[in-house]
């Protein structure tokens, strides 16, 4: 029904936004509700990037402020420190595409947020990670639409 399409985008885009489920859930979501693919893909791609740029602006900024506030947090933020470490090898080593491809395969534990996380550890300006991180998110996006919807989402 149209009356619900605003909720059924507004879902799509917050779901896409959130770490670990990204776009990767809210596209199948979206097909779940109902909507076509020209509405929920590129909602989905857009609501995965928007926390792209502040994560990687802000993100030590914000860990050392959890580190100072609780001892519990300090090990949230370790915990996702080890994880950007552990991924770091392979975005060093092929640099732009390393990023490209870290961001785009579709598995637990990659992805627009964790990309982020890794630039922002590794220094990396905004202005060079996030071209890498917007072409591994419309990649991804493509593959989970293709799974989601078929062959026609490709033609949106």
């Amino acid at each position: 029904m149209k009356k619900y399409l605003f909720g059924k985008i507004l879902i799509t885009l917050l779901v896409s936004m959130a770490p670990v489920v990204e776009l990767r859930g809210a596209i199948p979501i979206a097909t779940g509700m109902g909507l076509s693919p020209s509405v929920a893909i590129p909602v989905a791609m857009a609501g995965n990037l928007i926390p792209v740029p502040f994560i990687i602006l802000f993100v030590k900024k914000i860990f050392a402020f959890l580190r100072k506030v609780s001892p519990g947090l300090e090990r949230f933020v370790e915990k996702m420190e080890a994880k950007a470490e552990k991924n770091k090898a392979k975005v060093l080593k092929y640099a732009f595409w390393g990023l490209v491809l870290f961001v785009a395969v579709p598995l637990p534990g990659t992805g627009a947020w964790t990309g982020s996380l890794v630039s922002a550890m590794l220094d990396m300006p905004l202005k060079k990670a996030f071209p890498s991180i917007l072409l591994g998110v419309i990649i991804a996006g493509t593959v989970i639409a293709f799974l989601s919807y078929g062959a026609a989402s490709l033609l949106f």
